[in-house]
């Protein structure tokens, strides 16, 4: 199956930092994604590009192992080298047109956005697109929820995979299936659980199948 085919398959996207404070980086993700995980994102915004290498290994390896998908958040280049499945950009990073000259036409690119114009703007080369965050969180902080009309919008007007992303968790995801998402992004519903698989498990029942 190639990216596409499991772009357009997936529902559950996990991501994550190099968890060096935890120091279970490889565990960690050889448990989302036995459980069911879909796609993997590195997204630390503070490190050096070094460690994104070293951590993207571990990453690529991985998703390779569980026939996942693996992206870098913001670093196209980093991508590159990696040879991840993709790189996700937002809205003031590299655009999603310089980013495809990193990684090329047979990886993947997707793109964040927040409101309705953004997402009418996204160009047709991003493969996915995220929509939110739908409630405040701290990993977009100082941004506010989008609410659950932005999800209803993404409904009508998106043909594209996209993902509902930004404070989803187990109880919040109900009112963001009504509103019509089926694909989502998370990251501390999983990240900070006291156990990464069953959080995955859970997610995944109360997604409806594509």
């Amino acid at each position: 199956m190639d990216r596409r085919e499991r772009l357009a398959r997936a529902r559950l996207y996990v991501v994550t930092d190099g968890r060096q404070s935890r120091g279970d980086l490889s565990a960690f993700l050889d448990t989302v994604l036995s459980a069911g995980a879909d796609i993997i994102q590195l997204r630390d915004k503070d490190a050096e590009a070094g460690d994104l290498l070293r951590w993207g290994e571990t990453f690529r390896k991985q998703a390779a192992k569980h026939d996942a998908l693996f992206f870098v958040n913001d670093r196209p280049d980093v991508a590159a080298v990696l040879e991840a499945d993709g790189v996700h950009v937002g809205q003031n990073d590299l655009p999603v047109e310089a980013s495809r000259r990193f990684v090329g036409r047979e990886k993947l690119l997707g793109l964040s956005t927040h409101d309705p114009e953004q997402l009418e703007a996204a160009p047709p080369d991003a493969d996915y697109v995220c929509v939110g965050p739908v409630f405040e969180t701290p990993t977009k902080e100082g941004r506010p929820g989008t609410g659950l009309d932005y999800v209803r919008f993404a409904v009508d007007r998106e043909d594209r995979p996209w993902f509902a992303i930004g404070g989803i968790n187990e109880e919040t995801l109900p009112d963001v299936v009504e509103a019509g998402a089926r694909r989502i992004v998370v990251v501390r519903a999983v990240t900070e659980a006291d156990d990464p698989a069953e959080a995955v498990r859970r997610l995944l029942k109360a997604l409806p199948e594509l």
